[in-house]
């Protein structure tokens, strides 16, 4: 098995920053009094990517603190183990961060209520800038495929800096009057899984990877897992999580079975345009990509073998 590793570190080398490590998003408000540490990944070793959030996580009377505490937190900060993300309460804002001293230590920026009003404007402050950003669509575009059409053309001249699209479950789920209840899917409910089809639709057929939504039901373990399972069978990587608790059952649930995991690598490295695998056709140029989604979450989080089995 270490053999395979050795050869996939040839042929499939990731990019800097690939959207599959982010894994397990925390949400941090900025005035948390442990943000330091859990930006570090000292107080939570496995968290993938940690965001200080400036927008929904804080109340409007607590904002006016905000650019002095951004300042103290980037001065006191060193160089952070989880990638670190700001979420700033609007462009306005963005603006002003952009100038701190130390914003060069984040990776990017979380772009709330990210829309056809703000796209412009929000997209001129990033241009030839040297981070991440990962748009949040919450907005009435949600329900509209000629807007989000028109969205994604807006973004694809930027497809690079963003690792993930992301959208506002919740706000989809306010907008249409509606509430899931615990264990209850997102996808099967009518409304909400006809927006989501088409969201996916629009954003993945040209090549954007798309975070799965948050559960909001944080002592619930068996629904988040069953939340997650679903997320990456309708082709959503990465989540939200509001509770630390979530974080190792995410990074399990991420790991690649070792039989899919065979299956992919035969994927991508046969010289065979098609044959047969398993009972099951493969052709090599249609199921490529996705091979490759395999073996990149492969990389990260290793493979889920049964108990008597040994990965080394």
């Amino acid at each position: 098995m270490r053999a395979f590793y050795k050869k996939l570190a040839i042929l499939l080398l990731m990019k800097k920053m690939d959207y599959t490590e982010l894994g397990a998003t925390l949400f941090v408000p900025f005035t948390h009094k442990d943000r330091e540490a859990i930006a570090h990944g000292e107080k939570y070793p496995q968290l993938g990517s940690v965001v200080i959030d400036t927008e929904d996580g804080v109340n409007a009377a607590a904002f006016s603190e905000a650019a002095q505490s951004l300042q103290a937190f980037l001065q006191n900060i060193k160089t952070p183990k989880p990638y670190l993300f700001i979420r700033p309460r609007n462009a306005a804002f963005l603006e002003e961060l952009l100038g701190f001293e130390g914003i060069e230590k984040v990776d990017g920026f979380i772009l709330p209520k990210f829309s056809l009003t703000n796209a412009a404007e929000y997209l001129d402050l990033l241009h030839a800038k040297d981070f991440l950003f990962m748009p949040s669509i919450e907005g009435g575009e949600l329900f509209s495929q000629t807007q989000l059409l028109t969205l994604r053309a807006l973004l694809l001249p930027y497809k690079e800096q963003i690792p993930l699209v992301r959208f506002g479950l919740e706000d989809m789920l306010r907008q249409l009057g509606m509430r899931r209840e615990c264990k209850e899917s997102v996808f099967d409910m009518s409304a909400p899984a006809f927006a989501l089809g088409g969201f996916i639709a629009a954003f993945k057929s040209v090549g954007f990877a798309i975070s799965g939504g948050v559960y909001p039901c944080f002592s619930d373990r068996d629904g988040f897992e069953r939340d997650v399972k679903r997320d990456l069978k309708e082709g959503l990587f990465s989540k939200t999580i509001i509770h630390p608790s979530q974080i190792e059952v995410l990074s399990k649930l991420y790991r690649v079975d070792a039989a899919a995991f065979d299956e992919a690598l035969q994927i991508y490295m046969s010289d065979e345009a098609a044959f047969a695998q398993n009972a099951k056709m493969a052709e090599k140029s249609t199921m490529t990509p996705h091979a490759i989604e395999i073996i990149k979450r492969a990389q990260v989080y290793g493979l889920s073998l049964p108990e008597q089995s040994k990965i080394y």
